[in-house]
Formats: structure tokens, C-alpha cells, sequence
């Protein structure tokens, strides 16, 4: 079993989150997978940016605000 640091984005209405999760790489076709612990996570991040409770999703992640640009022609 090799672990692997990585990076899930997770978006949600105007903002978007890194969050920082552990990849499980095994032998197994279901290879690769997180930990329960990382889903629960992600999905509590999910949530609070779903509730705009930006304080509680910033504690688990990195958060950004996504606006629209328009290109200039």
C-alpha cells in the first residue's frame, strides 16, 4: 500500500476549495481511493461552502470566490 499526498478541488455555488486529502494506492480495483476520514472531510466542506460558512470551510481547506470575467474585444 503507497499513500500519496494530493489535492481534491471541491466547488459549490460562487466558491471553490483545495483541500487537502491522502490518496491510498493498493493492489485492489478499486485502487486509488481516500480514507474515510479525507471523505468526511470533503463533504464537510462541501457543506459549509453549500451554508456559506466560509469560517468553518476556511479551517478545513483552502477557499477561493470564483467571478465571472467577460473578455474585452
Amino acid at each position: 500500500m503507497k499513500t500519496k499526498s494530493t489535492i481534491e478541488l471541491v466547488r459549490e455555488g460562487h466558491y471553490a476549495a483545495e483541500v487537502d486529502v491522502t490518496q491510498i494506492e493498493t493492489d485492489s480495483e478499486w485502487s486509488p481511493y481516500y480514507a474515510l476520514e479525507d471523505i468526511e472531510k470533503l463533504d464537510r466542506v462541501r457543506l459549509a461552502l453549500r451554508r456559506g460558512d466560509l469560517k468553518a470551510a476556511a479551517k478545513l481547506a483552502r477557499i477561493y470566490e470564483l467571478r465571472p470575467i467577460s473578455a474585452a474585444e
